[in-house]
């Protein structure tokens, strides 16, 4: 090889190299940007905004007692809730909360911005001569099984007396996509979990979008379209969600159940529901904008006939929270003006609530017990 080739091999070798040099450079930056952007949002630059482990005894995913992640704190007891004095206190009313995401709130700025702290800290406002106390016992990705499980062996033992139950969207994920694979429009998977994805937040959320973006334009055309009849759907989560009912009644002398809010509305355009449907559509890619707005609205129909024939107490208004980026930060989850709205529809419901004042009144002001 004589001198000039040997010039050029060097030279193509350090453009190569410093290609990738740039490239890793370029790679380092938007992993580091992508970072910080997480690190604002949710107080952790980590891939995972949450911490959780398998509880060996019943199986379920549960938060780590004592972590703190970002701004997610969970007490001793393994609840995103402020410590609770155990036995609990004479005089004091107790309140629990089940549910999934939605309930958990990992979007919101805080522990004292999710809407159970929010119910909690206006209810001592306006009854300041009798102590609450509150935990919240949802975890993203619940269903309401796994909440009767979560009833039963981790929060029957806290003596609650009140129960606030607040389910659908997962739910109807896990029932819709057993009919989805039925119909063969979808495979199971909603999310890359590959190892690319856990290690770089970047490429996980360039993926995300691109997904969500496929499944946004399948949502417009209607391709590979789940077939389904609202009021089957609607039996199934009947059959799941009465049993969770019957045992909270057994533990709490007051269960509330709460219809769903989400943000995409009928009076929408079709555009402006498919935008407001982003997380709804990622994990549900087979469902339309008319095929969801139906299947919610069967759910809610599911939820206000049980609260009847069981009983209990309804908080509905779901549309009073404004279905706008201001409440929402996706299709379900809330933003602190949203979890805001949603404390405010729990906290009328219950002062409006005979049974809930009944509750009141028979505790004892002082450290007497009920």
């Amino acid at each position: 090889m004589n001198d000039k080739s040997k010039r050029g091999k060097t030279k193509l070798t350090l453009i190569i190299a410093a290609a990738l040099v740039s490239m890793l450079m370029l790679v380092a930056v938007l992993e580091t940007a992508v970072r910080v952007r997480q690190w604002v949002k949710y107080g952790t630059a980590t891939t995972s905004v949450q911490s959780f482990r398998v509880d060996e005894e019943t199986g379920l995913r549960v938060p780590i007692p004592g972590s703190t992640t970002g701004r997610i704190q969970i007490n001793s007891l393994g609840f995103r809730s402020p410590e609770l004095q155990m036995p609990k206190p004479n005089g004091t009313v107790r309140l629990a909360f089940l549910g999934g995401s939605t309930t958990w709130c990992a979007e919101v700025s805080g522990n004292e911005m999710t809407w159970p702290h929010l119910v909690w800290k206006e209810l001592q406002q306006s009854y300041p001569e009798i102590t609450f106390d509150y935990l919240n016992a949802a975890v993203p990705g619940y269903s309401v099984g796994e909440s009767l499980v979560t009833l039963e062996h981790r929060v029957k033992s806290l003596s609650p007396d009140v129960i606030v139950i607040y389910h659908a969207t997962n739910d109807l994920s896990y029932i819709t996509r057993k009919l989805a694979r039925a119909q063969g429009i979808f495979s199971g998977r909603t999310e890359d979990t590959s190892w690319l994805a856990q290690w770089s937040l970047a490429w996980f959320l360039i993926k995300k979008n691109l997904e969500l973006n496929e499944r946004q334009q399948m949502a417009k055309t209607g391709k590979a379209q789940l077939v389904f009849q609202p009021q089957e759907i609607a039996r199934e989560f009947s059959e799941q969600l009465e049993p969770l009912v019957q045992a909270s009644r057994s533990v709490a002398p007051l269960v509330a159940l709460a219809t769903f809010s989400h943000k995409f509305r009928k009076e929408q355009t079709v555009e402006e529901q498919i935008q407001a449907m982003n997380t709804s559509i990622y994990y549900m890619p087979y469902m339309t904008p008319q095929g969801l707005l139906e299947a919610f609205d069967a759910y809610n129909g599911v939820i206000r006939e049980i609260a009847q024939t069981q009983n209990i107490l309804l908080i509905g208004g779901e549309n009073r929270i404004p279905g706008d980026d201001q409440h929402f930060n996706d299709s379900v989850h809330f933003k602190d003006a949203g979890s805001q709205a949603m404390a405010t529809r729990v906290m009328d419901a219950l002062k409006n609530s005979p049974q809930f004042q009944g509750l009141l009144k028979a505790i004892p002001q002082g450290s007497a017990s009920r």
